[in-house]
């Protein structure tokens, strides 16, 4: 069967840290080439290891970016904006943890908050041109989410609202991944608006069916709600370009199921994925 799989690929963003070798970008990826990794996927907020502004602007800096992996031995998969992705998004009861994700500049002011988020993202779009790159990968972010559970119930056209702005936000944002070439993996994970494919399909009807609107598959998310991962990939496989892959198991007892197991889990798990073309 023909395949374009390189080997083994390592999202760096949860081994960053401010001691050797995971504190700059030529230090982390001989650390991770050494253990046998042949891709890197680079979170982009980390200035340790990447600078996105200047990436988007600069394709000198880009060439120097991928000079410094290839010299390790390891080629970029993607870049991810994940962080920044949550921010186009974020319910008001998120705030004190989102503000977190973004410069003190912006802390407890959510909407310039906000339009820093959607700036990054579109650095993202042409950051990633630059390095020759034609996927990225991000999350949604959340407006609708803490009313998941049917009760209270909602009031009628709560969740058609939410929706219908969040693909007001993202629409623009996607126009310019399709300016730049560039599809977006959105990594389908609770906690964001777009958790499984019901809701993957009610984004992708909000953003009018954008064809820079693509997945991130990740099965772990899908195990831990109890999805058909594998049946999710006969349904979606056209707007899978590119995965992660973790070890999830659910393992429900009388104290726990799906909800409180579920920060356990994360709290724990890496967060890996495979080097191929981008799509499973």
């Amino acid at each position: 069967m023909p395949t374009t799989m390189k080997g083994p690929g390592l999202f760096l963003a949860q081994f960053a840290g401010d001691a050797a070798p995971f504190n700059s970008l030529a230090s982390i990826t001989k650390w991770a080439a050494g253990l046998g990794y042949k891709g890197v996927q680079i979170p982009t907020w980390d200035a340790r290891l990447f600078d996105l502004k200047k990436a988007a602007s600069s394709k000198a800096y880009c060439d120097e970016v991928k000079g410094i992996c290839a010299d390790a031995g390891v080629e970029i998969t993607e870049l991810s904006t994940h962080l920044q992705g949550q921010l186009v998004a974020v319910h008001p009861a998120y705030d004190a943890q989102m503000d977190g994700f973004a410069p003190p500049s912006v802390h407890n002011n959510p909407a310039a908050r906000q339009k820093w988020a959607v700036e990054q993202m579109k650095f993202g779009a042409k950051a990633s041109r630059n390095l020759g790159l034609n996927a990225s990968v991000s999350f949604t972010g959340s407006l609708a989410f803490p009313y998941l559970y049917p009760f209270p119930q909602r009031p009628a056209g709560l969740i058609e609202e939410a929706f219908g702005e969040l693909g007001k936000r993202w629409k623009p944002i996607l126009d310019v991944y399709e300016d730049n070439g560039v599809d977006v993996g959105y990594e389908i994970h609770p906690s964001e608006d777009v958790f499984d494919g019901a809701t993957f399909e009610m984004f992708l009807d909000a953003v009018g069916g954008h064809r820079r609107c693509n997945i991130n598959y990740d099965p772990s998310h899908f195990l831990l709600q109890q999805l058909d991962y594998l049946e999710f990939i006969d349904i979606y496989h056209e707007r899978i370009k590119a995965f992660h892959v973790k070890d999830a198991e659910f393992n429900p007892t009388g104290r726990q199921g799906v909800y409180s197991g579920y920060q356990s889990w994360t709290n724990r798990a890496g967060r890996f994925r495979s080097l191929g073309d981008g799509q499973v």
